[in-house]
């Protein structure tokens, strides 16, 4: 569906009717949104495997509840928080191509009339961006508290932890709000974490690395013992095998983990990352403030700083995107299903020179569309819009 109306929508304008084209013009934007909602369903089982079994004989999960996945708590969080962040993006690039039109003194009506829809479509979008921010916190204090802690550079837990800005400058408690809901909810740290000890959400008592490493291997182990069972077609030691895979499933990744070290995501990375991408949204809420207050209730044509800015704006909405997957993707470090497949063991058998020849080529594919795509935009950004 996006494929196709998108064609519509960009080269079809009065080829087809206009209820048309604004029809295919929301399929495209429907198409693109089906898609986004896919992948990160995908992405956000690989952060939080629910709603599968692992199949000792087949050697893979296989899904058993398709609802549990498609509508996990991490899989609709992501999904809004990703989209509606998408929205702000697209709310600064048409600011700053009014602001620029408004510098060069041309297309002044359009320019006005875009920055107003473009002001509130972005204000709208950034509040409820710092809100699905909030809810994303607390999901990944639940099933991800390492890469919290990461965020934070929190080595050691405490109750009613403070929210580090930068610096010495802190907001009291606010971290524990964020990971709990609650001022004085206990937010583990680093330490606490390779540690274990300390109280999960569900009341029970975490599990130090330690252990998880030796629950893992004996996953590991009794995996392998069940395979030689079957082989050797040993109904009671296949039982046996299997009720020990089970009980230390949860634990498998574990399992591959050579030095707890291994465990602690990339904290400077993670804590400016993280900091880049709230800092960014927070300026996008001002802006869009701004932006609107004065393109509705003041003369905005001469105002050249607020333009500037509105201009310099676009790279800033793109690099706030890439922060936040920075956190999402390098903060599950070292895995690749989260507790169940670490990076190194999900290594593939194909040889160095076949992926390092397909890389080059989606690398060279990819840099060509890029600089035709920025080619096209700024000559039709150039030319202006159609005065019909």
């Amino acid at each position: 569906m996006e494929a196709t109306f998108v064609a519509v929508m960009f080269f079809g304008w009065e080829k087809v009717s206009k209820r048309f084209h604004l029809v295919s013009t929301w399929l495209t934007g429907l198409g693109a949104t089906i898609s986004a909602w896919w992948i990160l369903v995908a992405n956000s089982w690989m952060q939080y495997p629910v709603g599968m079994e692992f199949n000792p004989d087949t050697m893979r999960n296989e899904m058993v509840d398709f609802m549990a996945v498609a509508f996990s708590p991490v899989a609709i969080n992501k999904f809004f928080h990703t989209v509606i962040s998408s929205w702000i993006l697209g709310a600064v690039f048409v600011v700053g191509v009014s602001c620029w039109y408004l510098i060069k003194r041309r297309e002044k009506d359009f320019a006005l009339a875009s920055i107003k829809v473009a002001s509130v479509v972005g204000l709208v979008s950034a509040v409820l961006t710092s809100l699905t921010g909030d809810n994303s916190a607390y999901q990944v204090s639940k099933v991800q508290p390492m890469k919290l802690a990461a965020m934070e550079a929190l080595y050691d837990g405490e109750a009613g932890a403070s929210l580090t800005i930068v610096g010495p400058i802190e907001i009291p408690k606010m971290l524990s709000v964020l990971a709990t809901h609650s001022v004085d909810g206990f937010v583990p740290g680093i330490n606490d974490i390779l540690k274990g000890g300390y109280e999960l959400h569900d009341g029970t008592l975490s599990l130090s690395v330690d252990e998880k490493i030796q629950r893992g291997k004996k996953a590991i182990m009794s995996l392998s013992e069940y395979r030689n069972a079957k082989k050797d077609k040993d109904e009671a030691k296949m039982k046996a095998s299997l009720s020990v895979l089970n009980e230390n499933m949860p634990y498998f990744g574990y399992g591959y983990i050579k030095d707890k070290a291994e465990l602690v995501p990339n904290v400077d990375l993670m804590f400016w990352s993280f900091r880049i991408m709230v800092g960014l949204g927070v300026y996008f809420i001002i802006l869009f403030a701004v932006l609107m207050f004065v393109s509705f209730k003041k003369d905005i044509y001469d105002n050249k700083l607020l333009q500037y800015i509105g201009l310099w704006s676009i790279p800033l909405a793109y690099i706030a995107s890439q922060a936040g997957w920075i956190v999402a993707e390098v903060g599950r470090q070292p895995w690749t299903i989260q507790d169940m497949l670490p990076v190194g063991a999900a290594v593939s058998r194909l040889d160095a020179s076949s992926v390092q020849t397909t890389f080059f080529i989606f690398l060279i594919m990819f840099t060509v569309l890029m600089i035709a795509e920025i080619g096209i935009m700024v000559k039709s950004i150039k030319a202006g819009p159609d005065e019909k």
